[in-house]
């Protein structure tokens, strides 16, 4: 095996890892893959030999890419990400126990959507501390400040998260009753079935891509989301719906003549869903991978 097989090996033992920490920061699956990609590059044409923490150094490159992603984006006056739904990651529940692992750590769309709101400073310091563990001596050089400087950084994120996502249900038996009952519920077109199991607080976010007018529509308050409980059933009973794992917790994947027409993603806590989010966007779901669901 030669240097350069022998760096890629080694690579690719933080492939994952890498991956997950430019998602988080990203909420883009092909961006992630990108940045991935960019610090495979920028390993190969280093000193490999002369660095003695090789995650470490990935990681801090990968946050340093990220965090100049981010900022390019607002410099740029690009669509601001809270105007659409990050990429959900699906798999059948019950698949095998690799694929399972892969996402035991995910963050489920709820929180996501709260990361998007953060300043990119933030966002690095929260996902970097609170989701991998890392110093914040370790954090500091890649935003450019003090680590005390950082420590403030990840503290207003973490106040913001918890004010804005609460926190879910752990157990996915307990999610997926709480979601089954939020199904029947829409197949009946039951108000007060819904009204039952959605909490008085709950934010409904649908995103349809171009095709809905005014970008991704949220709904707040349960009278407001239980209001569309003529939609919940058309969707409920004109398409087929699967359960599946949309970022680790209960979801539904819904298609029509076997082409896949949304993912709907549930927030649930304290046995009352706190969050509903779909995607019905056709491009980006043409673009996810689902080969793990079962036709």
């Amino acid at each position: 095996m030669d240097e350069r097989d022998f760096l890629a090996r080694r690579f690719e033992e933080h492939r994952t890892r890498l991956k997950a920490v430019a998602y988080r920061m990203l909420g883009s699956l092909a961006e992630a893959d990108d940045v991935v990609q960019e610090a495979w590059l920028r390993l190969a044409r280093s000193e490999a030999d002369e660095i003695d923490n090789l995650g470490g150094w990935l990681t801090t490159v990968v946050g340093r890419v990220c965090l100049d992603m981010l900022r390019s984006r607002r410099s740029r006056g690009e669509e601001p990400l809270e105007s659409r739904l990050p990429d959900p990651i699906v798999v059948e529940e019950g698949s095998d126990p690799e694929r399972q692992a892969l996402i035991a750590d995910s963050v489920g769309l709820a929180l996501l959507v709260v990361l998007e709101a953060l300043n990119p400073a933030e966002r690095l310091a929260f996902v970097l501390h609170d989701m991998f563990g890392m110093s914040f001596e370790e954090i500091a050089p890649i935003v450019d400040r003090t680590p005390a400087a950082a420590r403030k950084l990840a503290s207003r994120a973490r106040r913001r998260v918890r004010g804005e996502a609460p926190e879910p249900e752990p157990d996915p038996v307990a999610q997926r009753r709480v979601v089954d009952a939020f199904l029947a519920a829409a197949r009946g077109g039951d108000f007060a079935a819904l009204v039952a199991v959605l909490d008085p607080d709950v934010v409904l976010r649908a995103d349809g891509g171009k095709a809905l007018p005014g970008g991704m529509k949220v709904l707040r308050g349960v009278e407001a989301v239980a209001g569309q409980a003529a939609t919940f059933q058309r969707m409920a009973t004109l398409s087929t719906v699967r359960p599946a794992l949309v970022n680790g917790t209960a979801g539904l994947v819904n298609t029509i003549d076997g082409e896949l027409f949304s993912i709907m993603s549930f927030t649930v806590a304290g046995e009352r869903i706190t969050a509903i989010d779909i995607l019905s966007d056709p491009e980006r779901l043409a673009r996810l991978d689902l080969a793990d669901l079962s036709p």
